[in-house]
């Protein structure tokens, strides 16, 4: 009997993980609190589900969970390529094995056996997080210093155009939330694994 089974997430990735989990909580309730302000895309979100009570506090909360993302945000992706496990870990992908995992995905059938190997439908979601998170501090940068990134802005496509990026951006960060915390309950021992390493 194996009685020092195979670390499958490692300490600082596990640490990592969770920094990354508050601060991301702490800047969709504050920045649902600071869109609240404005109402800019035409709907109100529920006060119970936004942080910082007024528009000064909520702008608080965001700045300083802001650092916090994107500080721990770069050690991981850093940490990753150092390691080589963004190279291990999400590549190579391959559409027809995709196609093969979304099929089994809808069908109910999708592999999870193996704890240490991501399926293609994790790495592409995996893979999308990190992207859309640049995507959200790229924007969030504009909104937050637009006279001193004028070429991001325009790139962007100007102040307004950035500001609903960065919206939507936070809102396919939040529909990943909700598929990922789904899949979890699907499979608990994912959690555990996430929690103590193995």
């Amino acid at each position: 009997m194996n009685t020092n089974p195979q670390i499958i997430h490692p300490g600082w990735l596990r640490a990592m993980h969770w920094i990354n989990a508050v601060a991301v909580v702490t800047l969709v309730m504050s920045g649902w609190r600071i869109y609240d302000a404005t109402g800019f895309m035409g709907f109100e979100i529920p006060a119970v589900l936004t942080l910082g009570g007024w528009l000064g506090g909520a702008i608080q909360w965001h700045f300083a969970a802001m650092w916090v993302l994107g500080i721990n945000g770069l050690l991981y992706l850093a940490l990753n390529i150092g390691t080589g496990r963004l190279a291990r870990k999400f590549f190579p992908l391959s559409p027809r094995a995709l196609a093969a995992d979304i099929r089994a995905a809808l069908a109910g059938k999708l592999a999870h056996a193996d704890p240490r190997h991501y399926n293609m439908v994790q790495r592409l979601a995996y893979l999308f997080v990190m992207l859309d998170s640049v995507l959200l501090v790229l924007s969030g940068l504009v909104l937050w210093k637009s006279v001193q990134f004028p070429l991001l802005r325009e790139l962007l496509g100007g102040y307004e155009v950035a500001r609903r990026v960065h919206f939507l951006a936070m809102a396919a960060l939040v529909a990943f939330a909700v598929v990922h915390l789904t899949m979890v309950a699907l499979v608990p021992r994912t959690l555990v694994y996430m929690v103590r390493g193995r």
